[in-house]
């Protein structure tokens, strides 16, 4: 075996970490504590298992289920064969997993019991040749644990370039139909390199997943890189606030990933106020930019907020602002990685100067080798010289620092004039009666697109179009002001915390 080759394989790593530290912990889930060696076991038997049931170099294997270790162990397993992994979005359709699993051409499919029903109905329509459900045996389906434990374990893991193809990750789909972001070996470690470059990292440290797996930020901020360093990972069936507090204190957890909006739901708790977060060294957030007012809040129990900005396209670290940074370059989405190139370009792909708002461009090796027999978009995405079109607006400061203004597709025309939500979202986020809000765009005769604000209210609270504009006008221009106002219970969003901003329109635009 080409030993160079086979170390580029995300499982070779993985199953080297077990053979070193055999005796830590490598997961907590459910009180049941799993040691890297015994991790590393299951992983190997269950690749003999995939190997037997016909998957082989190139094959797609798919997981639906919400995070448990088991997803964890398909992947690496299926890594070891030189098969590519395809998590699949619990929260889906039958029928958009229909349209996943067909595009993706998955050989074997396993599912979490909790999902069969979901997927049952529409078995006869999938290409899959194996399915396996998690736990209970049933009709036509083979039982994943019972045939793992009595499989052998594999001897030797696939060898593999960095360019060959280690997971897709189909995007969130929120317009149109979604697309298989193609992530390599290399995009992976580069990844992770890059972080580990960033924000440094310790095998005492202790990370805590709540965040879909099936997404990147949950997969591949913090997840992957503790089976790197060999730190301990505490990892949650889901996301639940009062238990992610529980559990910061229970194991002493120094790092976690998430969306803004987990971080509020956290402080929005009664037990917040007395829970022990002392072992956080910081939180590392992404998908969103995170409000002032939960900087300062999060500040004043001694956490820092460590933000990125990234995409699943970018696996998914694009820059990153550390802690010392936090105050001087308040609202940037950081520098790159160093192994990262980022720049702004206008419409006909220009280079655009500091301070000048465009789209944000990036390269390098952590860019996805393209979507999954998608050549015309994987085209359109990557150019001619390599940089990955974000389809975000941002621009560089003079110090080389990103600022994210908006998605190009998000930005409301109002008037002629352009209004970057995110930008009206940062004011409206300081008025107290506001736990949440989005900024869309609405047809209107006059303007061309009404600015629209969309809110749920802190309880008790209420607050009308006249009081919040009152209370904006001194920090916006007269033209960004909200034109309409929509209270709401709580605003739809998709499983990686991202507001569906569509969804709202179309509530909103009948």
């Amino acid at each position: 075996m080409n030993r160079s080759q086979s170390e580029y394989n995300l499982a070779s790593a993985t199953l080297r970490r077990a053979a070193l530290n055999p005796e830590r912990t490598a997961i907590v889930f459910e009180d049941q504590v799993t040691l890297f060696g015994e991790f590393g076991d299951r992983v190997r038997r269950q690749a003999t298992l995939l190997r037997e049931s016909g998957v082989c170099v190139g094959d797609r294997v798919g997981y639906l289920g919400v995070n448990h270790p088991r997803f964890l162990e398909t992947m690496f397993a299926a890594q070891a064969l030189g098969a590519i992994f395809v998590p699949l979005n619990f929260r889906l359709t039958a029928e958009e997993l229909i349209f996943i699993i067909n595009d993706a051409g998955v050989h074997t499919q396993i599912v979490d019991d909790a999902l069969r029903p979901v997927i049952e109905p529409a078995l006869n329509k999938l290409c899959c040749q194996q399915f396996f459900s998690s736990e209970s045996e049933a009709s036509g389906w083979r039982h994943l644990d019972t045939e793992r434990d009595a499989a052998e374990p594999l001897e030797s893991v696939v060898s593999v370039d960095q360019h060959d193809v280690a997971i897709i990750m189909y995007t969130s789909g929120t317009t149109g139909l979604p697309k298989g972001a193609m992530l390599t070996h290399g995009n992976i470690l580069w990844n992770n390199f890059n972080a580990m470059l960033a924000f440094g990292g310790s095998r005492d440290d202790v990370i805590l997943t709540a965040a879909p797996l099936f997404h990147i930020g949950g997969l591949n901020v913090m997840t992957l890189h503790s089976f790197h360093v060999g730190s301990t990972l505490v990892l949650l069936r889901n996301f639940d606030p009062v238990t992610v507090l529980n559990d910061i204190q229970r194991y002493g957890v120094t790092h976690m990933f998430g969306a803004p909006a987990m971080f509020l739901f956290m402080s929005q708790q009664e037990a917040f106020e007395g829970a022990d977060l002392s072992s956080v060294q910081n939180f590392i957030c992404g998908a969103a930019p995170v409000p002032e007012s939960l900087i300062e809040l999060y500040a004043a129990r001694g956490i820092d907020f460590c933000q990125g900005y990234g995409l699943t396209e970018t696996a998914p670290f694009a820059s990153f602002l550390t802690p010392e940074w936090a105050v001087s370059k308040l609202g940037s989405a950081g520098q790159p990685p160093l192994y990262c190139d980022t720049r702004i370009v206008n419409a006909e792909n220009e280079p655009l100067a500091a301070g000048e708002r465009g789209e944000i461009c990036l390269r390098g090796p952590n860019i996805m080798k393209g979507y999954w027999n998608r050549p015309d978009a994987t085209a359109e995405a990557i150019d001619t010289q390599g940089w990955f079109h974000s389809g975000d607006i941002g621009y560089l400061d003079e110090d080389g620092f990103l600022y994210i203004c908006d998605r190009l597709k998000d930005m409301v025309i109002s008037g002629g004039e352009n209004v970057y939500p995110a930008e009206v979202e940062g004011v409206l986020y300081k008025h107290e009666s506001i736990a949440e809000v989005a900024v869309i765009g609405l047809p209107d005769e006059k303007w061309g697109e009404a600015v629209t604000a969309v809110a749920a209210l802190h309880e008790g609270h209420s607050l009308t179009l006249e009081e919040l504009r009152e209370f904006a006008d001194p920090m916006l221009a007269r033209y960004k002001l909200p034109l309409q106002f929509h209270v709401v219970d709580a605003l739809p969003r998709n499983p990686a915390g991202k507001v569906l901003k569509f969804v709202l329109k179309e509530q909103l635009s009948k």
